[in-house]
């Protein structure tokens, strides 16, 4: 089993409720349903992180290409005419 270290957080009232009518319909402990949701939030948050840092990466580097704004928004206000454009590029 993995080892575990204790976290003390403060909850609103509201919340807290809800995770003790949780615990009970799910017949799971409040610490095993906040240590489940903690991890997951972690994951996602450090996904994402990991993301927008490996975007500034490229979008630093020699190899990004940029597209003037204007261009992108008369393409967007195109979408769906009759004579709708290719994407612009950079």
């Amino acid at each position: 089993m993995a080892q575990t270290e204790t976290v003390t957080i403060r909850l609103p009232a509201e919340v807290k409720g809800k995770l003790t009518a949780l615990a009970s319909s799910t017949n799971r402990s409040k610490s095993w349903l906040a240590a489940q949701a903690i991890a997951a939030y972690v994951e996602e948050q450090s996904w994402q992180i990991q993301q927008i840092e490996a975007a500034v990466k490229v979008a630093d580097s020699d190899q990004a290409e940029w597209v003037d704004g204007e261009a992108v928004d008369q393409w967007l206000g195109a979408w769906g005419s009759e004579h709708e454009p290719a994407a612009p590029h950079g």
